[in-house]
């Protein structure tokens, strides 16, 4: 009689708590993991839009099913004139086989992107005749970090944690909008030439 007693008592507490469940779940939705919620979540590139170098919002689904250099970009760095003139080289190389470069500018490091957006457009072009998509500058770390570049370090961390070391790292990207390496930035731009022609 007292086991039964018990597990009555048993069941009706464990009831209670079911009730107070649901209850909280009713009141409070949010705490139910919401499939709109892991729909939303970026599944590549192409889900992001950003602002081109002229403040225009650019979906980057129009680069859908085009291989993509992704690098962050600076006008007054040491690697600004070999890697201007080696990503140039691509360019010209690739461009009519889908391949595309995004640059994105970055003030980030040592302030060597100190200009305007009108003011980085002028010297990307004139002085290092730079014919790819130039974006707005934007922060690659710290709070404000732009989200195409939170999911780019997500997809593919550095060797010593995620955060973008320098300007001129890069990542490249499958024609599927998948980040498939990333590339410190004193690696050469020609050096990454196979990984992209086995992509094309």
């Amino acid at each position: 009689m007292l086991a039964f007693y018990t597990m009555h008592f048993t069941n009706s507490i464990s009831l209670v708590f079911l009730g107070f469940a649901i209850l909280a779940l009713y009141s409070y939705p949010s705490l139910i993991p919401s499939r709109k919620m892991a729909e939303e979540s970026p599944k590549s590139i192409y889900d992001f839009t950003v602002k081109d170098i002229r403040g225009n919002d650019t979906s980057l689904s129009e680069y859908s099913g085009k291989v993509l250099l992704i690098v962050n970009v600076a006008s007054k760095c040491g690697l600004t004139h070999s890697n201007y003139k080696e990503l140039n080289v691509l360019y010209e190389k690739y461009k009519n086989q889908g391949f595309e470069i995004l640059a994105f500018p970055c003030n980030q490091f040592a302030g060597q992107e100190p200009g305007s957006n009108e003011e980085i457009q002028d010297t990307v072009c004139t002085i290092f005749k730079a014919e790819f998509p130039i974006f707005d500058k934007i922060d690659v770390n710290g709070k404000n970090t732009a989200p195409v570049y939170k999911f780019l370090k997500s997809e593919k961390g550095g060797y010593f944690g995620d955060a973008i070391k320098w300007n001129f790292t890069k990542f490249l990207v499958n024609k599927e909008g998948k980040v498939v390496e990333r590339y410190a930035p004193t690696t050469s731009p020609l050096k990454i030439e196979k990984d992209i022609q086995n992509l094309l």
